[in-house]
């Protein structure tokens, strides 16, 4: 039997791979040190947990949601865009509460997307960037993921030699999985190619809070004229450490908006309600986890580039999000990404994730997710580097000094 249309657009997926054979080797007593999933190892704050407590004890909290959110909660992400941006935004038409980020970028993509439509996409990127449009019927057209004169050189390609002009853009930063971050002025240069163009910008700041050099990541929102073109997606999970919680948001453009909105209330009846309560107490209430996780993530991060160094692995220090993009070891490359990383979960117990699963342009780097105590990144930095020894990669000669 021939698979149905749409599965027959969507390759194997390569992550789940090595998700079964870490699976697997847990099932056998195994310990693997899992820096594959970007799933925060930490809880919410405990005033978040305790307001969803709160609303759950009400006997009538039970009930069906709001698909496009409850109202207090598309106030609160107003205030946030507010206080943190400087962009107002209209909580009744400019905001609609989705089941985290992933969800709304794949419900607007089947809103807008008619089959045959060209999406300019970047790769690497996160995965439903590009198979959330694949699904709805569409081409995608990749561009480049790392900012700077080549990326729009590549999108001034794109609309003068693809038939049919291309409808969507879809950019993130910081980026999943590079970790590249972009400053106002390439925000400012999109807006404009948008504007002349003719394109929708669908922007994913899912890590807007996770930056590392003390320079805030900006929000495309804040470009004058960018609500004309563009919808940005951001999320609870990380920020708060409510992954499992799915809540995001999809704010801006008040005509996809509408569009995102009325597709959902076919689809979904919201979030449960005191989850969402538990979110407006996050999003008004302190902020103190948001500076405590931006201080784990960074000391993890130097943490992973020290002990890896030395370990005879040199990764670049991601300038934000919880992510590391390493590229191979120069004497292992032409392994491939996958293969490496199922021999390094095979051979030295640490699971991470191949960088083509993020697309071909990921081929040579995987993502390192640094949601692993400190500890355990050492730890893991020793068993990969015993893996290293017996390949015939040696740690730097200080390095083995040191360790000595």
């Amino acid at each position: 039997m021939e698979d149905f249309y749409r599965i027959r657009r969507l390759p194997p997926y390569v992550i789940a791979e090595v998700n079964a054979m870490r699976a697997a080797a847990r099932q056998r007593g195994e310990d693997i040190i899992d820096l594959g999933m970007g799933n925060p190892d930490l809880p919410p704050p405990p005033h978040v947990i305790a307001k969803l407590a709160e609303v759950a004890a009400k006997p009538d909290a039970h009930g069906y949601s709001a698909s496009k959110g409850i109202p207090g909660l598309r106030r609160a992400q107003a205030g946030y865009y507010a206080r943190r941006f400087g962009v107002e935004l209209d909580p009744e038409t400019e905001i609609v509460v989705t089941l985290g980020s992933k969800e709304g970028l794949a419900n607007l993509a089947q809103a807008i997307t008619a089959p045959g439509d060209v999406v300019l996409a970047p790769n690497p990127s996160y995965p439903i960037h590009t198979f959330g449009f694949i699904i709805a019927g569409a081409t995608i057209r990749s561009i480049p993921t790392t900012p700077g004169p080549g990326f729009f050189a590549s999108l001034e390609r794109a609309v003068r030699f693809t038939v049919p002009k291309p409808t969507v853009m879809v950019i993130g930063y910081p980026s999943n999985p590079t970790a590249e971050v972009v400053d106002r002025a390439f925000y400012e240069e999109v807006v404009a190619f948008a504007r002349e163009h003719g394109l929708w910008v669908l922007s994913d700041l899912a890590y807007a809070e996770l930056y590392f050099d003390g320079k805030p990541t900006p929000s495309i929102l804040e470009v004058p004229g960018a609500k004309d073109v563009a919808v940005e997606f951001t999320s609870m999970s990380k920020t708060y450490s409510m992954a499992g919680w799915r809540i995001g948001f999809a704010v801006g453009n008040a005509r996809l908006i509408t569009a995102l909105t009325r597709v959902k209330s076919y689809l979904d009846y919201g979030a449960f309600t005191p989850i969402q309560a538990a979110a407006v107490a996050a999003l008004n209430g302190p902020q103190d986890i948001v500076e405590a996780n931006r201080a784990l993530y960074h000391r993890r991060r130097d943490v992973l580039v020290e002990s890896f160094g030395r370990a005879g692995w040199e990764i670049p220090p991601p300038p934000a999000s919880m992510f590391a993009w390493a590229p191979l070891p120069p004497a292992l490359k032409e392994m491939g990404s996958l293969e490496f990383a199922k021999q390094l979960l095979t051979h030295a117990g640490v699971a991470v994730a191949p960088g083509v699963g993020y697309g071909e342009e990921g081929e040579g780097f995987v993502r390192i997710a640094l949601v692993e105590n400190e500890q355990r990144l050492r730890q893991a930095a020793r068993q990969v580097r015993r893996y290293l020894q017996s390949m015939g990669v040696n740690a730097p000669a200080t390095a083995a000094r040191a360790s000595a």
